[in-house]
Order: C-alpha cells, then sequence, then structure tokens
C-alpha cells in the first residue's frame, strides 16, 4: 500500500510540476544565452548557476515531501470518510480551504439524505409489518370457520396460499430490516425438510402430485427457521408450475440438497436471471401466476447464510434446484 501511494505520487508530482519546470528550463536558457553573448566570467557563471541548482533540489525535496504527505492522507481517508471527516488534511491555502468546505457541506447533505431516506424505510417497513401481523387476525378466524373441512378442500387450499403469501410479504420486509434474526446453529436437514413437505400437504392432495423423499441424514450449520423458508418457497414453485407427475427431494455429497419435479420447466434464456427482484420469466408473463419475489427471497438468504442456489430446467421435463449447504470460514487477509 506505502509503495503503492509513493509511486502515484511520484507520477502526479512531476505532472502537477511539469508547467513549473518547463519555464525554469526556459528561464536558463535565457540566462545562459544573455550570459553567452556578453562573454561574462564562466566560472563565476557556474557557481552561481551551481548555488541555484543545489537550492532548488531542497526545495523540490520539501515540496515533494509535503506534496506527498498530503497525498497519502487524503488516499487514507478515502477509505474513512463515510464515517468522519476528522482525517482529512489541514488546508493550508485558501484554495484548499475551499475544497474542505465544499467537502464538509456535501458530507452534512449527504448524511441528512441518508437519515430521511432510512427514517422513511424504517417507517414502511413497519407499517407493513403491523399490516402483515393485523391480518393475520381474519386468516386465524377463516382457519377456525373451515375447521371441519378437509385440509385439502378448495377452500382450504386457497386460504393456505393466502397465508403463504403473506409469509413472504413478512419476510421480504423483514429481510430489508438493517438486523435480522438470523439464528446459526446445528440443525438436522431432515427435520427442516420434512417440517417444509408437512406443510405444503395439502397442495400434494388436493393436486394429486407424488412426493419422493429420501434422508439425507445431514448435520448443517444452518438457520432452521430461513432455511424452511426457502425450501417452503422452492415446493411452492415445484408445485405451482406441476400439474401432473412427482416432486423428488434428495441430496448429494458432501451436502447438497436437491428438489426436482416434472412441471413445465423453464426457457434457457430466463434461467440466468433467475433470483432477480421482480424477474418473472417467460412463466410468469404466460400463466401470470408469478411475481418473481419468492426466488428472489431463496437467492438473498441463501446467500446471507453462506449457501448457494443453482438451478437447472428443461422445457416441459422439468426443474431441478440444487441448494449447497456448505459454509465456508472467512479466514482475515
Amino acid at each position: 500500500m506505502k509503495n503503492n501511494i509513493r509511486s502515484i505520487a511520484i507520477r502526479t508530482y512531476i505532472r502537477s510540476r511539469l508547467p513549473r519546470i518547463i519555464r525554469f528550463c526556459i528561464f536558463s536558457l535565457i540566462f545562459a544565452g544573455v550570459f553567452f553573448l556578453y562573454d561574462a566570467n564562466t566560472y563565476a557563471v557556474l557557481y552561481a548557476a551551481l548555488i541555484c541548482a543545489v537550492i532548488c533540489v531542497f526545495c523540490a525535496i520539501y515540496d515533494f515531501s509535503s506534496y506527498y504527505k498530503k497525498l497519502s492522507a487524503l488516499l487514507l481517508a478515502a477509505d474513512v470518510i463515510t464515517e468522519s471527516l476528522d482525517s482529512l488534511p489541514r488546508p493550508e491555502n485558501a484554495v484548499d480551504r475551499a475544497y474542505t468546505d465544499l467537502i464538509r457541506r456535501l458530507y452534512k447533505d449527504r448524511n441528512a439524505v441518508i437519515a430521511e431516506s432510512t427514517g422513511s424505510r424504517n417507517q414502511m417497513q413497519d407499517y407493513y409489518a403491523m399490516w402483515v401481523h393485523q391480518i393475520k387476525v381474519p386468516i386465524s378466524a377463516m382457519h377456525m370457520l373451515l375447521q371441519d373441512q378437509e385440509k385439502s378442500s378448495p377452500m382450504n387450499v386457497q386460504l393456505f396460499k393466502i397465508e403463504q403469501y403473506v409469509s413472504m410479504a413478512l419476510s421480504y420486509v423483514r429481510l430489508e430490516a438493517e438486523q435480522t434474526d438470523y439464528v446459526i446453529k446445528q440443525h438436522s436437514l431432515d427435520s427442516i425438510v420434512k417440517q417444509s413437505v408437512r406443510k405444503y400437504a395439502p397442495l400434494f392432495i388436493s393436486k394429486k402430485i407424488r412426493l419422493d423423499i429420501e434422508d439425507t441424514g445431514l448435520i448443517v450449520n444452518t438457520d432452521e427457521k430461513w432455511l424452511g423458508f426457502v425450501i417452503e418457497q422452492i415446493l411452492s414453485n415445484s408445485l405451482k408450475y406441476t400439474s401432473s407427475g412427482s416432486i423428488s427431494i434428495s441430496y448429494e455429497t458432501p451436502k447438497t440438497l436437491i428438489i426436482s419435479d416434472t412441471g413445465i420447466g423453464i426457457a434457457p434464456e430466463d434461467i440466468p436471471r433467475i433470483g432477480e427482484k421482480g424477474f418473472t420469466g417467460y412463466n410468469g408473463r404466460t400463466f401470470r401466476k408469478s411475481t418473481g419475489l419468492g426466488l428472489y427471497l431463496c437467492k438473498e438468504i441463501l446467500t446471507r447464510l453462506s449457501h448457494s442456489m443453482t438451478i437447472s430446467s428443461e422445457v416441459g421435463k422439468g426443474t431441478t434446484v440444487k441448494i449447497d449447504l456448505q459454509t465456508y470460514e472467512i479466514t482475515p487477509e
């Protein structure tokens, strides 16, 4: 880092002082020409030139030292300027003071805009969180009214879908919040998968979709609630676009969960953009069943849990989602 700053300082110093150097050379040639024309004493001229050269060297060294210190301070301040302006070098002249005042005004305005934006975002998140919790009251009342019906009845299935949309909205609000309640522990992957499958059992029954599930026996470091949400979203997508056939849950070593379906598949040109916020692709535009939010949340959550997701698909044959549940230790540089 220090060597890099020094090389930058040398290049920029020479570039900034180049007009002065050129003017000095021109004046020196003028004086040399005048002395030559008037046949001045050569030794006297050389002696005076030597003294001037020594003085110029010392002045250049001092000037470069000051320039280097100021440049170093500015480059180092660039890393922490978002937190404080205390590391800015002290202005030495009117121009420096003008630039420093401008930076301080911009910094103050920036912080004011950030504070206003943060306040608005927090208010919006609080409103949506309150709305989600309030909407759960009539949903619970509807559950009580429908408790005599089968879980796989059309009314219960539609009510379950409403619950899942509400849960997705709440997860989105929590994910966008500055603090999210991640609790990373060792969990049984089979337990998390079976909880998610149990929740979607009525949809499997109502759509007559076969489920093939393989015990993994894996223990993974993850957040149980958030990984469960990801698996639920993938199951929801598989059920949404699979009208017949099966959905299978398996694994491959070392720690990869695989969820495959025999649904309509995904167009090849859409696969690279899966997980982008709001992207629905061909299926979403054609069947009008997708908002693009579910897979976006899955991608964001898995990234924050130090997991990853890859999707492969073939139109008309189905889709396979692989979740790599390995966690990688981050070593400091």
